[in-house]
């Protein structure tokens, strides 16, 4: 008896069916207005809809693009498709914004002549022939990406169907941002893109890591965090396990540094600043580290921290290409390496040998080689940097509006 009320509570319930049917239907009958409005309705030429982390965050390469042509082209028409959950930081900002799939947002998407983000927008959505679809991603590959993964661990599909769904996605883009020569070859393969429509300009994003690294900016972006002027700052940013999570799109994620040792030994000298990836659902309590830790998983822009920072933690995120533009020193905290490398995703290059760091698998040794770390450039650092920084200049955001907007070589 109590077998068949096992087997019985795993199926769905009638409810659960009938609601999973409705929103198919609704899904289909929204598909076809969208692409119903993008035949009918007529193109605005200046109309920009962009969108970061699917809608999530006011950040990373689209927001450079944006401000560029605002302060350069103010004649066009912009908008951010926003999830609603986060509408809240655009109206606070005076950002203009569609919520993510709301009639108004269908319009506007379906009229516009420029689509910019970097995560791909569901597949549902069908693009007008009269759109642009710039495609900036939002990093340089470590890990295995697309087509390269010899198997996908994520929830809610199998290996062969998520790589099909991404090439119907990335068979839509018009133009993909690359940051240097060396992503330019993995994203054309592992994305099944024409190397034409890849435009090697460096990232927009990184723009402000030239043109915002000084002490006022500095000085200035931490008053506005509240954090002590005269503190060293620890950036820990690590990226999302495919197999750890609570459901599709969900990520777990358990924080295995010692806070404690490190508020104890390190307090007086710094503090740490803790930083989620977008796909990552858990919300830190540290309020027994108050004025030591801050959780700024949801600040705008990365790329204000990384400036502020004088070290970066991380394991086998993309941050560190885009940090390394500072030159400064970076540690990496991988104690799950083999794990990650053998089952997970893979490497496209030999990390343990050609990470621009030290590479340590405790919390204990994380505490002392930040004890013992010396704030100058090494000969890793410059290397590192002369190989996947060489483009940066805070010029790409203008090369790429040039390109794109206004159809001039770069």
């Amino acid at each position: 008896m109590s077998n068949e009320k096992v087997q019985t509570s795993k199926r769905p319930s009638f409810l659960s069916l009938v609601k999973n049917k409705a929103k198919a239907i609704i899904l289909r009958g929204y598909k076809m207005a969208f692409a119903f409005a993008g035949t009918v309705l007529p193109v605005d030429q200046k109309l920009v809809i962009f969108e970061s982390f699917l809608g999530k965050q006011y950040s990373c390469n689209p927001r450079a693009i944006y401000e560029y042509l605002q302060s350069n082209h103010p004649e066009y028409k912009m908008y951010w498709s926003v999830d609603k959950k986060y509408a809240a930081l655009f109206e606070e900002a005076g950002i203009p914004y569609l919520d993510r799939f709301s009639f108004s947002w269908l319009l506007k998407m379906t009229r516009a002549r420029y689509w910019v983000t970097n995560s791909r927008l569901p597949l549902w959505i069908p693009k007008p022939k009269h759109t642009i679809y710039l495609q900036t991603w939002h990093g340089t590959p470590l890990k295995k990406l697309a087509a390269d993964m010899n198997e996908v661990h994520m929830p809610g599909t199998t290996t062969d169907k998520y790589k099909e769904n991404f090439h119907a996605e990335s068979s839509k883009w018009d133009y993909l941002i690359s940051p240097n020569a060396y992503s330019s070859e993995i994203f054309a393969r592992a994305f099944n893109v024409d190397t034409s429509k890849i435009l090697e300009t460096g990232y927009p994003r990184n723009d402000i890591l030239y043109n915002g690294n000084n002490r006022d900016t500095i000085d200035s972006l931490k008053q506005k965090l509240g954090i002590p002027i005269e503190k060293k700052i620890v950036l820990y940013a690590p990226t999302w396990r495919d197999d750890e999570f609570y459901s599709k799109g969900k990520y777990k994620f358990e924080i295995k540094l010692d806070l404690d040792r490190m508020k104890r030994e390190l307090g007086e000298e710094y503090v740490i600043l803790l930083r989620l990836h977008y796909l990552v659902s858990e919300n830190l309590d540290l309020s027994a580290y108050q004025g030591f830790a801050y959780d700024l998983s949801s600040y705008e822009d990365i790329s204000h921290l990384y400036l502020i920072s004088d070290l970066l933690i991380t394991d086998y995120s993309s941050v560190f290409f885009d940090y390394a533009n500072l030159q400064r020193p970076m540690l990496f905290y991988v104690y799950d390496i083999e794990n990650y490398r053998d089952k997970l995703r893979g490497f496209y290059f030999d990390f343990e040998k050609n990470a621009p760091g030290l590479l340590v698998k405790t919390s204990d040794a994380v505490i002392d080689s930040i004890k013992t770390m010396k704030y100058e450039n090494t000969n890793d650092i410059n290397h590192f940097h002369e190989r996947f920084c060489a483009l940066e200049d805070g010029q790409a955001s203008r090369r790429v509006v040039e390109k794109v907007f206004l159809g001039r070589s770069v």
